[in-house]
């Protein structure tokens, strides 16, 4: 019989990826809360909100995020093209996560020469806004099977940090 492990037990090497997560105006506590889950797990550098403003005292954020919100470092922007300027400035390669005509399915790219990320993901209903999509050059996707065009955005910035990590320099040479 196998037996689930805790937390300690597990024996994963912490590793730090050089991801930064930009959230274009989210607006769901779940979502965030998962977002907080997500970059725990895969131990992205931060988590940059821009747009609205986060609610990080919510009740449902704080249940979807168990203690994560204190373990990951976060920062609000209102403006997110000047929050995307500056990390590009910075050396982040800027990718969209989202279906556009000149998207690339995730699974297919690889980020081999890339040392250092932002992932923009954008708004439940709207997606990124098209202004700050505009400036991204690297547009990726989830290739999907159903009928349905587009995810939740927790769980396809999930889907993204796994597809990324896989490749990246650091994980790679392992």
């Amino acid at each position: 019989m196998s037996t689930q492990l805790s937390h300690k037990e597990h024996g994963t090497p912490v590793q730090r990826f050089p991801i930064i997560l930009l959230a274009d105006n989210l607006m769901g506590d779940a979502n965030i809360g998962s977002l907080f889950r997500l970059a725990d797990a895969f131990n992205i550098e931060k988590i940059v909100f821009c747009g609205s403003p986060v609610n990080l005292n919510s009740n449902r954020l704080k249940r979807t995020a168990r203690a994560t919100v204190d373990n990951v470092s976060n920062e609000f922007w209102e403006d997110p093209e000047e929050a995307l300027a500056n990390y590009i400035e910075l050396g982040y390669t800027p990718i969209a996560l989202e279906i556009t005509e000149d998207s690339k399915p995730l699974d297919k790219v690889h980020f081999k020469n890339e040392k250092k990320i932002v992932l923009v993901v954008g708004n439940e209903r709207h997606g990124i806004a098209p202004a700050l999509l505009e400036k991204i050059p690297l547009k990726v996707h989830i290739t999907m099977f159903g009928r349905n065009s587009s995810m939740n955005v927790s769980q396809a910035a999930g889907i993204a940090f796994y597809e990324i990590s896989k490749t990246l320099p650091s994980l790679a040479e392992k």
